[in-house]
């Protein structure tokens, strides 16, 4: 979810409480828009992700988001996985023009050129990446933009669409051969991944990665790596 011409669905404008018979459980209005978005927001974002496919994947899911709804990229995420080799990145960092035609014609993805492009040009940053020992990988690399606290929304208004940590990662990855990669976006997948905790704190889901406490303090939970 990602750029101020999605905040309806990043960062709607209201919060909502769903309702349920016998304990109702707070969440953004965002996930209450359907089943599929909440279903999403109960089981995945947030939670964390630590390898690089996993990484990648989210990256350019919210890459091709960008102009879009999110729900539109739900919809279509299987379609994404089977016509991008699962996101492996050396799978599409060996793609060709014949394989651009193939996505260009696949309508059970969004059939944006530049889009496309973008997946191939990342990654093929994402393995030059490996070879970097100050970066280690994709996934190291956005993990040490993880902040020392969380906010504290709220209500969905209140949720950011930036942060420092967001504009300095945007730029780096800019600076290693990343396109697609604005402040905003990286904020995205930055909430997505669990990277940044910005659940509003009535939401059940706050805290749910384990990595950030309610008040939005970091725990002692240590990361698979260094940052």
């Amino acid at each position: 979810m990602t750029d101020t011409t999605e905040a309806l669905d990043q960062v709607p404008n209201t919060s909502a409480v769903s309702v349920g018979e016998a304990e109702p459980l707070a969440r953004a209005a965002w996930a209450l828009q359907s089943p599929m978005l909440t279903e999403y927001y109960d089981t995945e974002w947030g939670v964390p992700v630590f390898d690089e496919r996993g990484v990648f994947e989210r990256l350019t899911l919210e890459a091709f988001q960008s102009g879009l709804s999110w729900i539109t990229i739900l919809r279509k995420r299987e379609a994404f996985r089977a016509a991008f080799d699962g996101f492996e990145p050396e799978a599409i960092a060996g793609y060709g023009e014949a394989d651009i035609e193939r996505l260009l014609a696949d309508e059970g993805i969004i059939r944006n050129r530049m889009k496309i492009l973008a997946t191939i040009g990342n990654a093929r940053a994402t393995l030059a990446l490996r070879h970097d020992p100050e970066a280690g990988d994709l996934a190291r690399l956005v993990w040490a933009a993880m902040p020392e606290r969380s906010p504290l929304p709220e209500t969905d208004a209140e949720v950011p669409s930036t942060s420092p940590e967001s504009v300095a990662l945007a730029k780096e990855l800019k600076r290693r051969g990343f396109s697609f990669v604005g402040p905003t976006t990286v904020y995205a997948l930055m909430s997505a991944i669990g990277v940044v905790d910005v659940h509003l704190r009535s939401s059940h889901r706050r805290g749910c990665s384990g990595l950030w406490a309610v008040d939005g303090a970091r725990t002692d939970v240590p990361l698979p790596f260094a940052t």
